[in-house]
């Protein structure tokens, strides 16, 4: 469990750049009337500034950033302190997430009870691609959206994060997740 998921832990050393995103996700009981879901664990995971993946993408196989679980506090609530994701080919900015029933069920995927996706603002992603780093997520957002994306295109209105902030001071997306 951790809450800054941006540097790599245990061997692996590598801390991911990038401009800064606080991802607050508030899962909701839909059995219980939509009530807080006090002790849901929430896997987290998005790629760093290159469009690449720890543990998965080749140059970064060895490292295991931009990863994390947290349990949901009594407001259902869980806060992650990231970098705002690159853009890669095909896909329109996002993070996943899978949600488990409690932080002892998350060790096995087969008690995830979501797995979905937060889509990030076009005119954040526009803002923070205009700065270092990013270049190649402008080549790459610009040639896809929320509706050609293969996974937003058929809806993406119940994951569109609400984004606040600005470039310098961070952004912080919040989605309320109903399961």
């Amino acid at each position: 469990m951790r809450r800054d998921i941006r540097s790599s832990f245990g061997s692996a050393s590598g801390v991911a750049r990038g401009a800064p995103l606080t991802i607050t996700l508030t899962i909701t009981d839909t059995a219980k009337g939509c009530a807080a879901f006090q002790g849901a664990a929430v896997y987290l995971w998005h790629c760093d500034i290159n469009g690449a993946y720890s543990m998965y993408s080749a140059e970064i196989s060895n490292e295991n950033h931009l990863r994390g679980v947290q349990e949901a506090d009594a407001s259902g609530a869980v806060t992650f302190t990231s970098i705002f994701p690159g853009a890669y080919s095909g896909r329109w900015p996002h993070v996943h997430f899978e949600v488990y029933p409690s932080l002892a069920q998350a060790t096995a995927a087969s008690n995830k009870i979501a797995t979905s996706q937060l889509a990030l603002l076009a005119a954040v992603c526009h803002s923070v691609y205009g700065t270092e780093g990013y270049s190649a997520s402008v080549r790459n957002l610009a040639q896809t959206s929320l509706e050609t994306d293969n996974v937003f295109r058929d809806g993406y209105g119940s994951q569109l994060a609400k984004v606040t902030g600005d470039v310098s001071s961070g952004y912080i997306a919040s989605l309320a997740v109903p399961v």
